[in-house]
C-alpha cells in the first residue's frame, strides 16, 4: 500500500488542524493505522492509531483529548482532527500502516507515507 499525508501547515497556537492520509489499493480496510510525529533533534513518537475496523483507538497521554483519529474505508483515507494544538506539537506528521497486528510502535508498521509538516506558533 502507498500513502500520501497531507493537510499539515502553520497555525497559532490554540487553532485546529485536519490531515489526511490517503492510500492506494483496494485492501485499505484490512489495515490498522497509525499516526506518528517527529519533531528536529527529537525521535519519532507515537501520536495515534486505529483498527482496521475503527472499533480501537488509541492516544499518548500528550494528545489525549486534544487529537482524534478516524478512517474512511471507502474513501481510503484515515484522518488526524488536531485541536488545541500547542507549539509542541511543531513536527513533521507521518501516516503509518501494518496488516499484522494493532500496535502503537512505529517499527511493527511496514508502510510509512512521506510525512507532512505541522508548525504552530505561540
Amino acid at each position: 500500500v502507498q500513502l500520501q499525508a497531507y493537510g499539515g501547515g502553520l497555525v497559532q497556537a490554540g487553532d485546529s488542524l485536519r490531515l489526511s492520509c490517503a492510500a492506494s489499493g483496494r485492501t485499505f480496510s484490512t489495515y490498522n493505522m497509525g499516526w506518528f510525529r517527529q519533531a528536529p533533534g527529537k525521535e519519532r513518537e507515537f501520536v495515534a492509531a486505529i483498527s482496521w475496523s475503527g472499533s480501537r483507538t488509541d492516544y499518548p497521554d500528550s494528545v489525549q483529548g486534544r487529537f482524534a483519529i478516524s478512517r474512511d474505508n471507502d474513501k481510503n483515507t484515515v484522518y488526524l482532527q488536531m485541536n488545541n494544538l500547542k507549539p509542541e506539537d511543531t513536527a513533521v506528521y507521518y501516516c503509518a500502516a501494518n496488516r499484522r497486528l494493532y500496535t502503537t510502535i512505529s517499527r511493527n508498521y511496514e508502510y510509512w507515507g512521506q510525512g507532512t509538516q505541522v508548525t504552530i506558533s505561540s
